[in-house]
């Protein structure tokens, strides 16, 4: 007679189906310190909204396929033919103010590389360089501090950058560790 193993407790917007456990096990919350992996979340996250993280993670491959793995240089040279060729892919979310966003989002993030920002350091920057612990039990829609972070992105040029897109952001890359108190991915 085998013993059950107990169930993993982990965060329970992650119960909905095994890729957001897979994607809350792996990823979610884990601190992002490689600047185009940021840009890129940061990407998908603006377009996530008005719709569900779940819809974005199903189709992140169909995303990374047709922005060619989110390389920025590849990106921001991007033209009317790429924004007409995204449109028609059902792979990803076809909207355009978001797809223009995201080719925006890339000169804007190669304009912070030309000044000798990363867009790590620029990230970080604003924790002090260390994940900032949420208490386990609330979990805000934004705070002063994506507030913050959304005025410098928008006045860097990013768009679909609001302060919820970025609080959204800040969890997922790691800037804020809010998983829930009793998952077993919370750092104590």
């Amino acid at each position: 007679m085998s013993a059950k193993s107990a169930p993993v407790l982990r965060c329970s917007w992650a119960n909905s189906d095994p890729l957001m456990a897979a994607y809350h096990d792996a990823e979610w919350g884990k601190p992002i310190r490689d600047s185009r992996l940021l840009w890129e979340m940061l990407m998908l996250e603006g377009f996530q909204a008005g719709l569900s993280w779940r819809t974005i993670l199903h189709r992140r491959e169909g995303f990374r396929a047709a922005f060619q793995n989110f390389v920025p240089e590849v990106v921001a040279g991007f033209g009317a033919h790429d924004v007409e060729r995204l449109m028609a892919d059902p792979g990803i979310i076809r909207a355009r103010a978001k797809i223009l966003a995201t080719i925006g989002g890339a000169r804007a993030y190669l304009a912070m590389q030309s000044e000798g920002l990363s867009f790590s350091d620029f990230a970080w920057g604003f924790t002090g360089g260390r994940p900032i612990r949420g208490d386990g039990v609330a979990l805000p829609a934004e705070t002063p501090l994506s507030q913050d972070i959304s005025k410098a992105l928008k006045k860097r040029g990013f768009k679909f950058v609001g302060p919820v897109i970025v609080y959204a952001w800040m969890q997922a890359v790691g800037l804020v560790d809010d998983h829930a108190l009793g998952c077993f991915c919370r750092r104590d």
